[in-house]
């Protein structure tokens, strides 16, 4: 008799959109060739205006759960309900995925193999790269430093030459691509919507981390992220003022009292490197309402 522990595990895969249809059809379509059993995908429409439920539902029908919040939700509350939904519906793992990705067909194998094999794993995060060029790292694992008050993926904008092909475990994963057990969300809580946007994913970690989990990350699993790789991502001053912003709380809350005898000057260093950003025309005025943002 085959025991319980070997059936086929659930694993609901969350794609939050905002008015970014032609991207999340993209991000579906290549959810189509995952190979992985047992796997169902729950789309939250964050109340797009572009027609982005209505496509999903006539080209997806019932093989799609989609949530329609009535307001933008932000990221945060909108994975939150999704995440609340694959509970309800007894997932077992439950793997965030921004809806400006393309995967691996078996990206999803390679996630849940270090799960599989190690009960105090509780997330695992892949390489994601930049969509062009496609050998351009994005994330190679996260590192979080108290002292400086910065969080920073590793590896971002290096040529992919095999130098980050080594599994190990790192402070955080980020909310673009992450798969965790239920019990993770169960016994550290969902994502936090005070954080308007930015830092999320950090706070998640940190706290499974604290409650015991490890954080793994998988280069085997590998994601495309549909982002500028000159820049790391649309920088504007909304998008810094929402970083700055949301830093201060993750570092309010998490740093300990000695933290904050260095944090204040490595601080000013940031500001300094991003206003040379700004001289350099680096950092723009964008109109915040892009068809790829989610918040």
């Amino acid at each position: 008799m085959q025991r319980a522990a070997d059936a086929t595990p659930s694993i609901a895969i969350i794609v939050l959109t905002w008015n970014g249809r032609e991207l999340t059809l993209d991000c579906l379509r290549s959810l189509d060739a995952v190979t992985t059993p047992g796997v169902r995908v729950i789309v939250v429409d964050n109340a797009s205006s572009d027609g982005t439920a209505d496509a999903i539902r006539s080209q997806y029908g019932g093989r799609i759960t989609l949530i329609e919040n009535p307001t933008n939700a932000g990221f945060a509350a909108g994975n939150n309900a999704g995440i609340e939904r694959a509970l309800r519906d007894g997932a077992d793992f439950i793997l965030l995925l921004n809806n400006d990705t393309l995967v691996a067909p078996d990206f999803v194998d390679r996630l849940l193999e270090p799960l599989r094999d190690a009960p105090d794993i509780g997330i695992t995060a892949p390489k994601i790269y930049f969509a062009e060029p496609r050998d351009r790292i994005w994330f190679a694992g996260g590192v979080i430093s108290m002292w400086k008050g910065t969080a920073r993926h590793i590896g971002i904008r290096e040529t992919d030459r095999g130098q980050y092909d080594r599994e190990r475990d790192i402070d955080y994963a980020t909310g673009c691509a992450l798969l965790a057990r239920r019990t993770v969300f169960e016994t550290a809580g969902t994502l936090d919507p005070a954080y308007r946007a930015y830092f999320e994913d950090a706070d998640l970690c940190v706290r499974a981390r604290r409650a015991g989990f490890r954080i793994r990350y998988v280069p085997a699993a590998r994601v495309w992220h549909r982002i500028s790789a000159s820049t790391g991502g649309q920088l504007s001053r909304r998008k810094i003022t929402r970083k700055l912003a949301s830093a201060a709380r993750f570092f309010a809350h998490h740093a300990r009292p000695y933290h904050w005898l260095t944090i204040p000057f490595f601080f000013v260093l940031d500001v300094l490197r991003i206003a040379g950003l700004v001289l350099a025309g680096r950092i723009r005025d964008t109109n915040p309402r892009t068809p790829e943002s989610n918040v």
